[in-house]
């Protein structure tokens, strides 16, 4: 049975960027030792901004230090994934493996790794602050207290689900993964069309991210659908009347379904472009 321990047991991180640091301020905050995690990092400017703000060990290449590791969480761009595996995966042979890489396939990573304790992992940006949402996918070999010790590891950085089929993270990626600049992409609209209607910079930026951020906590907060809440605040003939109708004319949803696809397609064209 492996040891599941987070608070003793040596956490290692296979790169050191936001996501990384996300995961890592979140682990420290409810309580694991800034000891227990190790950072393989090569970039140096990286490496000292991660042991200035946690405290943690780096290292600039993996080396036996890792044998130590009951859990390695990959968080390198999917383009470097196969060589760094293939240099790293000697010194971890006995760990679980949390890939948090997106499009690279489990089994591509399991065959790199000669492992097949691998768990997958689609989260998103708002993990840096708390507000996450993660899509998990675990190969038959992970075991209940394998995927328990997952779930406490990226319950510090919001909320995630479990999909029994791989191919759903490429949906994960078009909805979750890539959703934030979705949300980025509207309000940089709304804000433009703020400044152009006559506010400051500042007032349409307020006004744009805080209606953001309201409604999506009315959403998630309210037992109705999205389309009820929508039309509660859809008067005929109103403000709201005509800009829906505006965006329903140009046929903005069909579009927007579209793009989402594009983004689900690009997933799975990354897994079989870096997975060989």
């Amino acid at each position: 049975m492996p040891h599941t321990d987070t608070t003793s047991s040596t956490l290692a991180f296979i790169g050191g960027g936001n996501m990384a640091s996300a995961i890592i301020g979140g682990l420290i905050k409810q309580g694991t030792p800034a000891e227990s995690i190790l950072v393989i990092e090569p970039f140096e400017e990286a490496r000292q901004r991660i042991e200035r703000e946690f405290k943690i060990k780096t290292h600039p290449t993996a080396g036996p230090e890792l044998e130590k590791a009951s859990l390695v969480i990959w968080a390198v761009k999917p383009q470097v994934f196969k060589e760094a595996a293939l240099q790293t995966g000697r010194f971890c042979k006995q760990a679980l493996h949390l890939s948090v890489a997106a499009g690279i396939r489990s089994d591509s990573i399991a065959q790199w790794l000669r492992s097949e304790r691998v768990v997958r992992a689609m989260p998103n940006t708002p993990a840096l602050v708390g507000l996450g949402q993660t899509g998990l996918f675990a190969r038959p070999a992970v075991t209940p207290a394998d995927k328990q010790w997952i779930e406490r590891i990226v319950a510090t950085t919001g909320q995630h689900l479990w999909v029994d089929d791989e191919t759903l993270l490429d949906a994960v990626t078009a909805i979750s993964g890539s959703g934030p600049a979705y949300v980025f992409f509207f309000i940089e609209a709304m804000v433009e069309a703020g400044v152009n209607m006559g506010l400051t910079q500042a007032q349409a930026h307020q006004l744009a991210v805080g209606t953001f951020v309201g409604a999506s906590e009315l959403a998630r907060s309210a037992s109705e659908p999205p389309a009820i809440l929508r039309e509660r605040v859809t008067s005929k003939g109103g403000t709201t009347y005509a800009a829906i109708t505006a965006m329903q004319e140009a046929g903005i949803s069909a579009q927007f379904q579209a793009a989402l696809v594009a983004a689900q397609q690009r997933a799975a064209e990354m897994g079989q472009a870096f997975g060989d």
